[in-house]
């Protein structure tokens, strides 16, 4: 059990790709160190962009918001990703030498303007759960990844990237938005919510993001 809620666990164990993504050969090198330090900068370079618009897409779940709560929750969201997350990217992105106007001047692949694009999809054709279920295997399953790895022994390599998704702060990021998600559901759908086929349909928008993260250890493997 990973503490974030009973949706995301039963969403999660739905997904077929979910240990392909939480296990990849990706995380694998940045367990052991063994990831090439170019393919971790490349990646990082993309996740700069994919942040950008995964912090719009949070900017769109205030929009899509039915009550305070969900809209602060929604925007202390998108405060972490821009004053926090992304500072990890840019700190360690300028020790090696790569400064902020290059990270911006990124050129987008197409692996992840797939799967931004598809989470802003979600959003802006459906509602406030739709747009949960398209966000949540990223900001969960990176939850799920640095608590799995920070608690399993690692190699200094990577330990600052692992130190951040497997710390306290973010941890507790992670409780949040699994909260939300149950609260939101219980909300709309009941307290019965599992029994709506809703729950079902929202599973499937799950199972896509998590696919489609797969998609994106896969790019980062290749720079």
């Amino acid at each position: 059990m990973t503490g974030y809620g009973s949706a995301f666990e039963k969403w999660r164990a739905a997904a077929p790709d979910w240990n392909a993504y939480t296990r990849h050969a990706f995380v694998a090198g940045l367990q052991d160190g063994s990831l090439p330090r170019d393919a971790f900068l490349h990646y990082l370079k993309q996740d700069y962009i994919f942040l950008m618009h995964f912090s719009r897409a949070w900017g769109l779940a205030i929009a899509k918001a039915a009550t305070l709560a969900e809209m602060q929750s929604a925007c202390a969201t998108v405060h972490a990703l821009l004053h926090h997350e992304m500072a990890l990217h840019t700190e360690i992105c300028a020790a090696a030498g790569i400064d902020k106007d290059t990270l911006e001047a990124t050129v987008e692949r197409a692996e992840n303007m797939a799967y931004t694009r598809f989470v802003l999809e979600a959003g802006y054709s459906g509602d406030f759960l739709d747009l949960l279920a398209a966000l949540a295997p990223c900001v969960l399953g990176y939850g799920e990844i640095g608590a799995r790895l920070a608690s399993s022994g690692y190699s200094d390599t990577y330990s600052d990237w692992i130190g951040t998704y497997g710390g306290d702060e973010y941890q507790e990021v992670c409780k949040e938005t699994g909260q939300l998600i149950e609260n939101a559901l219980r909300h709309r759908l009941g307290a019965e919510y599992t029994l709506s086929p809703r729950f079902s349909q929202l599973g499937e928008t799950f199972a896509k993001a998590t696919t489609l993260e797969v998609g994106f250890w896969d790019m980062g493997l290749d720079p």
